[in-house]
C-alpha cells in the first residue's frame, strides 16, 4: 500500500520551509581576513526543528527554505543547489535520528538533542567541504593551502551556529510537538 502525505503534514512542511526561509534573513555576516565570509543565522535552529517535528521529510523543508533564500541574495544565488543539498541533509539526518521517537509518540529531550547534534555535525562537514572546494578553489581560485587556511576562520561562527541550534531546537520542538499532538495534528 502506498503511503501518502497528509494535508496536515504537507501544511507543516510548507510552514517549516517558510520559517527556514525567514530565519535566514536574521543573519549577521562577518567578512574573513583572507577571503570570503561567514555568517550567524537563525535558520539552523529551524532546520533542526524541521527534522524534529516532521521526521525525515523535514529535510525537504530545511533544504527548500534555505535554497529559496539563496535566490533572494546575489551572493548566494549561484550556490542554491549546494545549500539545498547541505541544509536538506541536515534536516534529513535530524529527522532520521528523531524518527523512532516520533513514531512511538514519545520524542524525548535526549533524542532531540542527539538528533540535533548529528544533523549539525553532518551540515558542518558538508559546509567546510563546500567552503574549501567550491568557494575556495573553484569560485575564488585560491591555492589549496590558502583555501585551507580560510577554514579555521569559519570555526567560531560555525561552532556558535551549531551550539545555538543544538540548545534551542530540542525544547522548541518538544513544546511544538506536544501542542500539535494535543491538537490532534499528525507529526513525525
Amino acid at each position: 500500500m502506498k503511503k501518502t502525505m497528509s494535508v496536515h503534514k504537507l501544511a507543516l512542511l510548507g510552514m517549516m520551509a517558510a520559517l527556514v526561509f525567514a530565519g535566514n534573513f536574521a543573519r549577521i555576516t562577518m567578512p574573513l581576513a583572507i577571503a570570503g565570509q561567514t555568517s550567524f543565522t537563525l535558520a539552523n535552529i529551524i532546520c533542526c526543528l524541521s527534522g524534529l517535528i516532521l521526521g525525515p521529510v523535514g529535510g525537504l523543508a530545511a533544504g527548500l527554505g534555505s535554497a529559496l533564500f539563496d535566490f533572494t541574495d546575489p551572493r548566494f544565488a549561484a550556490e542554491f543547489w549546494i545549500t539545498f543539498i547541505n541544509k536538506g541533509l541536515m534536516g534529513l539526518v535530524v529527522g532520521l535520528a528523531a524518527q523512532r521517537g516520533l513514531r512511538a509518540g514519545e520524542l524525548t529531550y535526549r533524542r532531540a538533542t542527539v538528533a540535533s547534534v548529528l544533523g549539525c555535525t553532518v551540515y558542518y562537514i558538508l559546509y567546510f567541504t563546500k567552503s574549501f572546494f567550491y568557494s575556495g578553489l573553484l569560485v575564488q581560485g585560491l591555492e589549496p593551502a590558502v583555501a585551507a587556511a580560510t577554514l579555521p576562520l569559519k570555526i567560531p561562527a560555525s561552532v556558535f551556529n551549531g551550539a545555538v541550534a543544538i540548545i534551542a531546537a530540542p525544547p522548541l520542538a518538544l513544546a511544538i510537538w506536544k501542542a500539535l499532538r494535543r491538537s490532534g495534528l499528525e507529526v513525525g
